[in-house]
C-alpha cells in the first residue's frame, strides 16, 4: 500500500496537509460502503485530513472545476507563484492580493485550467468578499474550522461558483471535518456503479448515501482513494472487469451497475436503470 498520495489530486498530496493515520478494520464492515472504503484504504493510503489554508484551498478548488488535477495544478503553482507570498502582486494576504487583481492578468495567469475567464472572475469575486466579510484569509479561514460545519456549507454554498463539492472539499481539506464525504465525477460514477448509492442517484443523492454508511473518519480517504481508484480501474468506459474479475482488485464487492462484461459495454448506471426499466 503507498504512503503518499499522488500530487495531482485536490488534497495536494504530501502537500494538502493530510497525515496518514489507520483505522481500525478488525470489525465487520456495517455496510457496503464501508466495506468498498475499507478495501480502498487497504489498496491506497488511510489518512486524516485538515491543515489547508481555507481561501487558498477554496481558489484551488475553483480552479480544478471542469478539468483534471494535472491541468489545474500547474495553473495553482503559476497563481500562488504571482499571488503568493513570494510573488510580485503579493501585498500580505491572498485573500488581498487576489481582489486587488487584475482580472485580464489573472486568467491569463491561470489559462492552463481551462474556462480562465469565467474562472479568474469568480476567484477575484470570492477574493473581495472573503476580504469584505473576514478581513483576511486567516479570517476566512478561522470561520471554516470553528464555526459550525453545516452553516459553513450553507456559506460556502451561497457563494457564485462555489457548488457541493467545493464546498465540502473545503471542510475536508482545510476544515478537517469527518463525515464530509465530497463527490466529483469519479466518486459518482463508482458509487452508483458498484451499488453504494441508488444508480440514478444525482450527487448529493450520491453524498448522502455515502456519509451515512461510512464512519465519519474514514470519509476523507475514501473520497481521495475513489478518486485514485477510478482513474487506474473503474474508468468511465474501460473499467477493468472488462477485462475479467482478477483485472480490478474491488471485483467481488461491486455490483458492476451498467456493465456487461459479455458484450464488454459499460454505460452510465442511470442509463442501464432506464433500460430495465422499459424492458
Amino acid at each position: 500500500m503507498p504512503d503518499d498520495e499522488p500530487a495531482e489530486n485536490i488534497s495536494g498530496g504530501d502537500a494538502g496537509g493530510g497525515r496518514p493515520a489507520a483505522f481500525d478494520s478488525a470489525d465487520e464492515p456495517a455496510t457496503h460502503p464501508e466495506a468498498v472504503v475499507g478495501a480502498l484504504g487497504d489498496l491506497y493510503w488511510q489518512k486524516a485530513y485538515g491543515g489547508q489554508d481555507a481561501f487558498e484551498c477554496l481558489v484551488r478548488t475553483i480552479l480544478s472545476q471542469n478539468t483534471s488535477d494535472k491541468a489545474s495544478q500547474p495553473a495553482h503553482d503559476a497563481l500562488m507563484a504571482r499571488y503568493g507570498p513570494d510573488g510580485s502582486e503579493w501585498i500580505g494576504d491572498l485573500a488581498a492580493s487576489l481582489a486587488n487583481a487584475a482580472q485580464d492578468e489573472l486568467a491569463e495567469t491561470i489559462s492552463g485550467a481551462g474556462l480562465y475567464n469565467m474562472k479568474s472572475e469568480r476567484i477575484v469575486a470570492l477574493a473581495e468578499r472573503v476580504v469584505e466579510e473576514y478581513g483576511d484569509a486567516d479570517g476566512f479561514d478561522a470561520f471554516v474550522r470553528e464555526e459550525d460545519p453545516a452553516t459553513v456549507r450553507e456559506t460556502l454554498l451561497e457563494m457564485n461558483g462555489v457548488g457541493p463539492k467545493t464546498a465540502d472539499c473545503v471542510l475536508l481539506f482545510a476544515g478537517g471535518r469527518d463525515g464530509v464525504f465530497p463527490v466529483d465525477t469519479h466518486v459518482h460514477r463508482i458509487s452508483r456503479r458498484m451499488g453504494l448509492a441508488p444508480a440514478d442517484a444525482d450527487h448529493e443523492g450520491v453524498r448522502t448515501a455515502l456519509e451515512e454508511a461510512v464512519p465519519p473518519e474514514k470519509c476523507g480517504f475514501g473520497h481521495t482513494a475513489m478518486i485514485q481508484f477510478g482513474r487506474e480501474y473503474c474508468t468511465a468506459r474501460e473499467p477493468a472487469c472488462l477485462q475479467g474479475p482478477e483485472a480490478c482488485p474491488l471485483y467481488d464487492l461491486c455490483d458492476r451497475v451498467g456493465i456487461d462484461e459479455l458484450s464488454g459495454e459499460a454505460v452510465d448506471p442511470a442509463e442501464a436503470l432506464a433500460d430495465g426499466a422499459e424492458d
